[in-house]
């Protein structure tokens, strides 16, 4: 999943799964598999996700952080507390708010909401954000806030829902050129047939 959040960087899942599938065949799909793997073999394996230079380097960014101060150890990860983690992925060059965030709560199931250029889109185009490129943190606050539950587990699966909500909602009705008539948000966008910078 941190390989995959990692890759995933301005390109396809489907893509994503080919150079995935290709690091499994050559056994580097592993923390270990990685900081052994030759820089130039690893952009090869990772080719079909594109950008494969700079994100051979990002891995290798990641892996030489988890290496350093985690020792490789998933374990450790999973015990960190999220704030302080957070603070130290954002420090790794190659690793932004949506990576980082998607690190914390698809791989290692800490409660943190992934805004991504979707939910920044539907935000502008529904009304909520009157910006199309409205700050991370503000957004991601906004979700996080009113999507709370006392459990954390609960909390955990709810992002991730509406997470995967959004996306789908971005992906097959509020696309670049939007589908107004068929999305089902369609009663309450403010902006129907709008494009706005994000696309």
């Amino acid at each position: 999943m941190i390989v995959g959040a990692i890759l995933t960087q301005q390109t396809s899942w489907k893509n994503v799964e080919k150079a995935l599938q290709n690091l499994k065949s050559a056994n580097a799909l592993t923390p270990e598999g990685i900081d052994k793997c030759r820089i130039d073999k690893l952009e090869e394996l990772i080719k079909p996700a594109g950008f494969y230079r700079i994100k051979a380097k990002r891995l290798k960014n990641f892996i030489a952080f988890f290496r350093k101060q985690y020792h490789l150890r998933m374990e450790a990860l999973f015990e960190e507390e999220k704030e302080k983690l957070r603070k130290e992925l954002l420090k790794i060059n190659g690793i932004g708010n949506e990576t980082a965030d998607s690190i914390l709560l698809y791989a290692l199931d800490k409660p943190t909401f992934v805004v991504d250029n979707y939910t920044k889109r539907i935000m502008f185009r529904i009304g909520i954000s009157d910006n199309p490129k409205e700050d991370y943190d503000k957004i991601k606050n906004q979700f996080e806030d009113a999507l709370k539950e006392k459990d954390e587990q609960e909390t955990i699966e709810k992002y991730k829902e509406m997470h995967a909500l959004i996306v789908e909602l971005g992906k097959n009705y509020c696309k670049k050129r939007p589908l107004c008539n068929e999305c089902p948000l369609n009663k309450i966008c403010q902006k129907k047939g709008v494009r706005n910078e994000l696309g």
